[in-house]
């Protein structure tokens, strides 16, 4: 839970400064983007599931 809370943080902070010197946000700007990002973190877990339980 802390790992969500300090990235959270984190990322209000870059935010802020970014938009403070007038350059673009960091981040993906559309919800596909978004789910770009998701889906490729889903697919290492599901990749290390399938490891662990079909060859470990």
């Amino acid at each position: 839970m802390n790992e969500i809370i300090l990235a959270t943080v984190a990322g209000f902070v870059v935010g802020v400064l970014f938009t403070a010197i007038k350059l673009p946000i960091p981040a993906p700007p559309v919800l596909s983007g978004v789910m770009g990002i998701v889906g490729v973190y889903l697919g290492g877990i599901s990749y290390q599931w399938i490891v662990e339980r079909f060859f470990g």
